[in-house]
């Protein structure tokens, strides 16, 4: 997987100071953390209502420590924002054509060498549904 804002050290100490008083100024109380034997796992990010999820989640895993990948439409990606949404573990996604992404991304955490999350809002809209896409579920 690639460089992340979560592997840079100077700008992670940083970035998890301010996130964790952003969270308490705006009344959130992060709780918990991952299980000490699940160093790689999938979650989903659901729903995924608001512009304001990305921020949030971001700021989350600071304070959690996590060291996240996230999935996004890949217009988000375009110049002149494309290295800063991949340097903060962006991951772009063509909703337009089918491309495997449920193998590859398997794969690549598999494939990780380091402790990481893989974020996937499994309706791909921040509208509300009632059903997630029919491409999100897979059998094992």
């Amino acid at each position: 997987m690639h460089r992340t804002i979560f592997d840079t050290p100077v700008v992670n100490t940083l970035l998890r100071g301010l996130s964790l008083v952003i969270l308490k100024v705006t009344g959130w109380k992060v709780e918990g953390a991952l299980p000490a034997n699940t160093p790689k796992c999938v979650m989903i990010a659901a729903p995924h209502t608001s512009n304001w999820d990305l921020p949030n989640t971001l700021m989350v895993a600071f304070a959690l420590r996590l060291n996240i990948y996230w999935m996004g439409k890949a217009s988000i990606f375009k110049p002149p924002f494309r290295h800063l949404m991949m340097w903060m573990g962006g991951i772009p996604v063509n909703r337009e054509r089918a491309s495997n992404m449920v193998a590859a991304s398997a794969q690549a955490i598999m494939d990780a060498d380091a402790p990481l999350q893989l974020v996937v809002p499994p309706e791909g809209t921040r509208q509300k549904t009632r059903y997630w896409k029919t491409g999100f579920t897979t059998s094992r």
